[in-house]
Parts: C-alpha cells; structure tokens; sequence
C-alpha cells in the first residue's frame, strides 16, 4: 500500500479523497467508489501501487491516437479498479473486478521496470490505459516522472474525471490523452457511467489549456447515444474547445450489462462522422470498423489522403514536418 495524494483527513477518522470529481468522504475501513483507496486510521491509502493486471506492447493507433507520433509502439499498463461503473465496460473483468468479485489482482511492476521495458521494445511512449489511469493515480505518477526524464512520452487513456490539482500535479510529465466522451446528457452519465457530464467537458478544455494533446472518443451506443442531439452536442462542444482536436466515433459491440443492444450500425458512424465535419471539426474518424476508408487522415484542406490506415496498421503516411506534401497545410499533432 502507498499513502494516497489529494486527500484531507477530517473529523471523526473520515477523510474526503480530491483526487476525481467524486470528491468521496471515507469512513475508517472503507473505500471510495473506485474501490481501490481505503481509509485505514483515518490515512488514505491506495490498494493498487505497482500491482499491474495488465501489461502489453500496443500500436499507438489502438489508445486510439491518430495525431501522436503514429506508427510507433506504446507500452500500455493498468491495475484493477475504476472510478466509473459504465453498463458496455469493455475491460469490466479487471475495472470492475474489485466491485464485483471483491478482489485485487496484479502482480508486482514497479515504475522502474515499467520504464526498463518499454526502453527494452523501443517504444516511444507509455500508456495508463485499460481502466482508468485515475484511480492509480501515485503509480502512474512515479512512472511519468521516470520515463520523462529517459525521453519517453506519457498517455493517459481517460474517463476525464481526474480531479483539476492532480491534473495540474501531472501535466509536466503528461504528453497526451485520449478522453471518453460517452454521451452529452447528464442522464446518461448518470444511468450508465455512475458519473457526471460537466466534470468531463471541463477537463477537455482544462487538458488543452495546459497543452497537453487530445483526442476524443465516442462508443455510438444504439438507442442510448445515438441520437442526434448526443452526436451533434459533443461536435459542437469540441469545435468550441479547438477545431483542431481529432474524433474517433466508434463501433459499440455488446459487453458487460449491455448485452441486449446490437453493434452499432455503419450508417450511424457515417452520421456522426458527417456531423462532425458539418459543425466544423477537422478530424473526424470511424473506429471498429477497419477498411471502410474513414480511418484515414486527410488533409482538411485539399482532401488529400496523407494517413492511410488499416485497423491499428499504417499503410502510408505522406507527411511532412508536419503538412499536406500537396498543399501545405499545417496538419495538427505531434508527429516525431
């Protein structure tokens, strides 16, 4: 166990834990709604520190990042636990593990061997990913700090709901992330998250402003938020914050508590991506659905393809220090 960052203890052995937008008040001998941090004496403490469940070698496109140093591997890790309850969890056997099987698995990686791995396959970058990079917030923490000074860059892979001081507390050493966007009503982060739109919008601006890179996803879910005022919302939402920031709408695939629902349509992918690119955005990509063409990156400009793609695999990519090799366009993103 390590001693948690972003809590304050207060009276009667509670403590109040900052650390997302949650903002749990603890009893002694209980845990927040991650389930990973517990009050033990009136100290909080994280259940997970350098116990990962999963560790794997990824092709960056799969966080999915289109922007960030495409074609290069990122070593992409994670412990169990979430601060999210969503009803489609594709990883729900490890993010919900301790809710649902009351149990901590993982076995012991330390930020030091973390970073001695990814330099090992020559991966250029690290991702907390998997579940949310929150809630092991100390581990993820200590990792960055050592692989920024060794020159690698760090991802988070992200529900958004991180808490603005431990945001703050990170971004010298956080390169870029993939936020969720699930939906644009607070009636669906509220039935199928556990959670709250609001925080997550503010964090999208927040990330920005501090420079860090973004990309957005949305799982186009069948009749939860498929809909237009969903889909249109959150395009006009990321317009407001920056034209510039690349959206990737997504197939949904029953998982979890939503095994009723059936995969999503291609034609609604369409919709949403026409949508995106109506309202103004630059970037906008169907995900889960390789081969359809819309995976890859074309010059907002002159519409010439500069980043064809296949799944997680780059086919060509055109260009160069940064522009359309046709136009010269700047194309947004952290390219080498």
């Amino acid at each position: 166990m390590k001693e948690a960052m972003f809590y304050e203890r207060l009276s009667e052995g509670r403590v109040r834990c900052y650390l997302c937008h949650h903002k749990c008040t603890i009893a002694d001998g209980k845990r927040g709604i991650c389930t990973v941090r517990e009050n033990i004496g009136g100290t909080l403490y994280s259940l997970v520190y350098g116990k990962a469940i999963s560790a794997n070698i990824d092709p960056i496109e799969k966080k999915p990042l289109f922007h960030f140093l495409p074609g290069t591997d990122i070593y992409s890790f994670a412990t169990v636990g979430c601060n999210f309850r969503c009803m489609h969890c594709q990883n729900y056997s490890i993010s919900q593990m301790p809710r649902d099987e009351r149990r901590i698995d993982g076995r012991a990686l330390s930020p030091e061997e973390i970073v001695l791995e990814a330099k090992k396959f020559n991966c250029k970058s690290i991702a907390y990913t998997y579940t949310e990079p929150t809630i092991f917030y100390e581990y993820a923490y200590d990792t960055a700090k050592l692989a920024h000074k060794e020159g690698i860059k760090n991802v988070f892979v992200t529900n958004g709901y991180t808490g603005e001081d431990a945001l703050r507390e990170i971004k010298p050493y956080l390169d870029a992330a993939n936020i969720d966007v699930k939906g644009f009503t607070e009636k669906f982060y509220k039935e199928i998250c556990g959670a709250r739109l609001e925080p997550v919008l503010n964090n999208v601006r927040l990330y920005k402003e501090l420079g860090i890179w973004v990309e957005v996803t949305t799982l186009i879910i069948p009749t939860l938020n498929d809909s237009e005022e969903h889909i249109r919302g959150i395009a006009e939402f990321l317009v407001s914050v920056d034209e510039n920031i690349p959206w990737h709408v997504t197939q949904f695939h029953p998982e979890y508590k939503l095994m009723s629902l059936p995969i999503t349509p291609l034609k609604s992918l369409r919709k949403a991506r026409k949508i995106g690119l109506e309202v103004g955005l630059k970037y906008v990509y169907e995900g889960n659905v390789p081969g359809y063409g819309n995976e890859n990156t074309y010059c907002p400009n002159c519409s010439e393809i500069l980043i064809k793609r296949w799944g997680f695999t780059i086919e060509e990519n055109k260009i160069e220090k940064g522009r359309c090799p046709k136009c010269k366009t700047l194309i947004e993103g952290v390219w080498k």
